[in-house]
């Protein structure tokens, strides 16, 4: 059985971005807000791995954070933050976060952590 990425951000082009660069290596599935991931989660046990955007219009990432971190505690989360957000990226591993990517990012970045992440 193949582990799914879940990718949640509400920016369409980074989603895009993401599944040009992981959809030939992984099984996806895409969400554009806190809500859709968490429901996502609720019904799939096959989800190894979040790409959560820290930054969402009425559920902020590390919230949704939170919430995967009680409620599927194994489930990796990797951060996904702007380039002015290091200290929230810094919180965001307090919490439970295996990681961070910081955009804009190359390809090879993201690669590079999901395989660590998927082991």
């Amino acid at each position: 059985m193949n582990k799914k990425i879940l990718i949640c951000d509400d920016e369409e082009g980074i989603r895009e971005s993401l599944k040009l660069i992981l959809s030939d290596h992984y099984d996806l599935i895409l969400t554009n807000d806190g809500f859709q991931c968490l429901e996502v989660l609720a019904h799939s046990q096959e989800i190894a791995l979040v790409l959560l955007d820290i930054k969402m219009p009425q559920k902020n990432g590390l919230d949704i954070l939170k919430e995967i971190q009680q409620k599927y505690p194994q489930v990796k989360v990797v951060m996904i933050i702007g380039y002015k957000a290091v200290e929230t990226a810094t919180e965001a591993i307090r919490l439970g976060a295996s990681g961070y990517i910081v955009k804009p990012f190359k390809s090879d970045e993201i690669l590079e952590m999901v395989e660590g992440q998927m082991g």
